[in-house]
């Protein structure tokens, strides 16, 4: 069998252990089922995907959350999940698979070119494409990480002048499956210092190559502007509200120094970050200190000066990323943007050269058990820092991680029902007519079941809502300086705050849970249109906080257990 035809049999092993759960299956939680995954699957469920101006508003976020606060409908994702409009989780699986399909071919395109090109490497190529494809990623935001290899092979082809066509396609493709605010403007920094650095090393005879590496640029530029041309306009030329980001103090969220700077870089440069495929990367060292020792003469120079050349590269982007924000709470005073924008980001650009490291270790070697061994090497650390892998293995095996609750579990359709028909029995009256709020439940899980929340997880909404909502909580804030200074300088996390849970925001059923003095404002959540809280744990006084308890909730199958409050 061809070795392309292998490395995606193997992807497609991968998927498999991931879907085998069915409705059980572990996706990832953080940044992802609680936010991106909801908001894609609502707005294309509300039929708002490709919505947009003044007036046009989330309905069942935060009392109409404005919708150019929220992603481009003009992606890919956006797509997909239009197509599986009733079904998330198979919208989202179905997405993942999509996009781990594309690195994969991405990255075998690039580097059956530039890296591994000789025909008995295709085998080798192959397999760092499949390593590749599997690593630790939020496949929710496209090809913003995974896709990078297809970039690079175009920018290489266009300072060579090969297959321009292809060049220029990728180009004006890539920002319709990737996120302007994570890779666009990191990816044109690192593409504009390679040709200014181009330029310097072959003087004259770089102009032409120059010449189309910013055509190529500026052609990504543009589309990214056309993709994400609402949230732009609506932010920054007819500005139709102002942000909560406005108020972001960047300098009250962590600590500041030289050191703590130099000590988050070096984590970077080990581990990298979380949203952007986070691995241990002392397997790729080992790899090249082995094919070090297994070369010598000129080809052993080569892979020294090529290796530090890229190493070097991933040290500049870890400092970018870990000091540009230090240095940013400085200018944000005279640079008003700064509040919205985070130039911290350059750890999106770390997994690729870490890779490439590995390609120059073993492109030395012959192309034998040596070289495929070192490639494998890697699988198992790119493997244990995948959650989504890790935890359904684990779930599979019969021991799952008590907190890793399976998507049946935490959306808990089951659970959210009953409290849906408990309300619609005693009132006559269903979500759209009512506005919740959740404690210790993230607002995503109310919802994907339909409910209407005031409160939510948002990276972008009106400055005017995150004043209207802090006297709900104030009390607690007042309670709490961490969690007045995670809501006030902060605050995309704009939800019901307990100092006595601090920043636990999912609690489980087990053990159970319980708040002794919630400082509640009923008053103020009426005002907002308030009228249920639901909790994930207990009030033991509840009157104390103008509540009463309506009913108990639970289901077998469900992660949660929800107490219903209602007010007035």
């Amino acid at each position: 069998m061809k070795p392309l035809r292998l490395a995606l049999l193997g992807l497609l092993l991968f998927m498999l252990l991931l879907v085998a759960l069915g409705p059980r299956t572990f996706i990832i939680l953080h940044d992802n089922l609680e936010a991106e995954v909801v908001y894609a699957y609502l707005l294309a469920k509300l039929h708002l995907t490709l919505a947009g101006g003044p007036g046009v508003v989330m309905p069942p976020i935060m009392d109409g959350l404005p919708r150019d606060a929220m992603r481009s409908g003009l992606s890919m994702t956006l797509l997909i999940f239009n197509i599986l409009r009733d079904s998330p989780l198979a919208a989202y699986l179905l997405h993942e698979a999509l996009v781990r399909v594309v690195a994969l071919l991405g990255m075998y395109w690039l580097l059956r070119r530039y890296g591994l090109s000789q025909p008995a490497q295709r085998g080798l190529a192959a397999a760092v494409a499949l390593l590749w494809a599997v690593l630790p990623a939020y496949s929710i935001f496209g090809l913003s990480v995974l896709g990078q290899p297809l970039l690079l092979r175009a920018a290489l082809d266009l300072r060579r002048g090969l297959s321009r066509r292809l060049a220029w396609a990728v180009c004006a493709a890539f920002p319709w499956w990737s996120a302007l605010v994570l890779v666009g403007p990191f990816i044109a920094a690192a593409w504009g210092v390679g040709l200014l650095l181009d330029l310097a090393r072959r003087g004259r005879a770089a102009w032409p190559a120059t010449w189309r590496g910013v055509g190529g640029l500026a052609l990504l530029l543009a589309s990214y502007a056309l993709v994400e041309w609402r949230m732009v306009d609506s932010l920054l030329v007819a500005k139709e509200f102002v942000a909560h980001r406005e108020e972001f103090d960047l300098g009250r969220l962590s600590p500041l120094g030289v050191g703590v700077g130099l000590r988050e870089a070096g984590q970077l440069f080990w581990l990298g970050h979380y949203h952007a495929s986070p691995f241990f990367k002392g397997g790729i060292v080992l790899a090249a200190l082995v094919a070090l020792a297994q070369v010598v003469g000129p080809a052993r120079r080569r892979l020294v000066r090529q290796g530090a050349a890229v190493l070097v590269s991933v040290a500049a982007l870890c400092g970018l990323a870990a000091l540009l924000p230090q240095l940013s709470i400085y200018w944000q005073r005279q640079l008003p943007l700064l509040h919205a924008f985070s130039l911290g980001r350059f750890y999106f650009l770390l997994a690729l050269p870490w890779v490439l490291v590995l390609v120059l270790a073993v492109r030395q070697l012959p192309a034998g058990r040596l070289a495929y061994a070192l490639v494998a090497l890697q699988v198992p650390f790119a493997l244990a820092a995948n959650p989504e892998f890790t935890n359904n293995l684990r779930a599979l095996a019969g021991h799952p991680r008590p907190n890793a609750p399976g998507y049946a579990a935490y959306v808990a359709p089951g659970l959210l029902r009953q409290v849906r028909t408990f309300i619609a029995t005693r009132t006559g009256q269903l979500p759209p007519a009512y506005r919740v709020a959740c404690l210790g439940l993230p607002p995503a899980v109310a919802q994907l079941n339909g409910f209407y929340t005031l409160d939510s997880y948002q990276t972008i909404y009106p400055l005017a809502y995150k004043h209207a909502f802090r006297p709900i909580i104030a009390g607690e804030l007042a309670k709490s300086p961490a969690l007045a200074t995670y809501f006030d300088a902060w605050g995309n996390r704009c939800y019901l705050l307990s100092a006595e849970l601090g920043r636990q925001f999912a609690i489980g059923k087990q053990p159970a849970r319980q708040v002794q003095h919630l400082a509640f404002d009923a008053a103020a959540f009426q005002r907002l249109g308030g009228r249920y809280v639901l909790s994930a744990v207990r009030l033991a006084h509840p009157a104390e906080s103008g509540l009463h308890l309506l009913g108990v909730f639970d289901d077998s199958q469900a992660y949660w257990r929800v107490y219903l409050y209602g007010v007035g």
